[in-house]
């Protein structure tokens, strides 16, 4: 009789564990395909864009974002409430900014005189990295020596790009922004460093936000990764961030996203992908053609998106337009 009810109550246990499991987020982590050098290098083929627009496009991407898009994204506000998404500039060095901005006064108020009533600055940054909000341009990464469209890697040089320089973003990018709060979505403040997000986790969160990410959106990933750098210290955000896993390029894909952006540099890391680096940025920049925003601080958007309980606004930034340039400084801004 005993072995009978240890029966029956081990059978109830694993049901209730199954059940569980079931409605659990991650239980389709089993399913997940397995994703290797092999899979990206498939994916470089089946996910690209070269050509979509011409041999002659400049913008990539960004041709996502048509007239009507910008109306649609216009309409978009209602209150007339504005949020930077840039972090402020960081001057002092640190494990997760080893190239601090450089901020000089050249000439203050102290020596100014009525024949020279000025005051002067200069500013200087090595902005790539993980640090300071910024957006990659298409010439900032390689695939087998080539950037997007195909072309070499030797286009660029110590003059800059021949190709996808920075200054061909100069009109500015105007459409809608959509947040995808994934910390949020876990109910927790923010994701701990190395932690993956997975193409179902987007689907959570479009359900949960009652919204469906749409073609030539930008789409802005929260980890939560400044939040946790005030309350926990700081961290090398280089040797363990997280981000999207290298499958969520499939589903910016199906989307038709314009440009992808998040509060460090989009891609898990480490990437959990065996020899590549950063899979996202690889899949988004050079096969997709789709720019892509680092270091944004998405924490005042997160607090206003709550207070409105509407994660869609109208995204507007512009880079400064340095012919050539591999990218930019920027701050982006969302109104609702």
């Amino acid at each position: 009789m005993r072995s009978q009810e240890n029966f029956s109550m081990g059978v109830t246990v694993l049901a209730t564990l199954s059940l569980l499991l079931a409605c659990s987020p991650n239980a389709n982590i089993a399913a997940r395909e397995i994703v290797t050098k092999k899979t990206i290098d498939k994916w470089m083929v089946e996910l690209s864009n070269w050509d979509r627009w011409g041999s002659k496009d400049e913008l990539g991407a960004l041709n996502l974002i048509t007239p009507e898009k910008r109306v649609y994204a216009a309409n978009l506000v209602e209150r007339g409430i504005s949020v930077s998404l840039a972090r402020n500039v960081e001057t002092k060095k640190a494990a997760d900014n080893p190239n601090p901005f450089i901020f000089e006064m050249t000439a203050t108020g102290v020596d100014a005189t009525d024949e020279l009533p000025w005051a002067v600055d200069r500013h200087s940054v090595l902005y790539h990295g993980y640090a300071h909000t910024h957006v990659d341009s298409l010439s900032h990464m390689f695939y087998k020596g080539k950037m997007f469209n195909g072309h070499s890697k030797n286009d660029v040089t110590e003059k800059g790009s021949q190709y996808y320089g920075v200054q061909n973003m100069k009109q500015g990018v105007f459409t809608r922004g959509v947040l995808m709060d994934i910390a949020k979505l876990k109910g927790l403040p923010y994701l701990e460093p190395g932690t993956a997000i997975h193409p179902e986790d987007l689907d959570a969160w479009e359900k949960q936000a009652g919204l469906k990410v749409s073609s030539g959106d930008v789409v802005f990933i929260r980890t939560g990764r400044w939040k946790r750098r005030d309350e926990q210290g700081i961290w090398p955000t280089s040797d363990r961030s997280a981000g999207l896993f290298a499958s969520c390029a499939k589903w910016l894909k199906e989307r038709d996203v314009a440009m992808l952006g998040s509060d460090a540099a989009s891609d898990v890391h480490p990437s959990q992908v065996d020899g590549v680096s950063h899979p996202i940025h690889q899949l988004v920049l050079i096969a997709m053609g789709m720019p892509i925003f680092d270091n944004c601080d998405l924490e005042a958007l997160a607090e206003e998106s709550t207070r409105q309980g509407r994660w869609e606004f109208l995204l507007t930034t512009a880079p400064i337009p340095v012919t050539g340039g591999t990218g930019s400084p920027l701050n982006p801004i969302a109104t609702f």
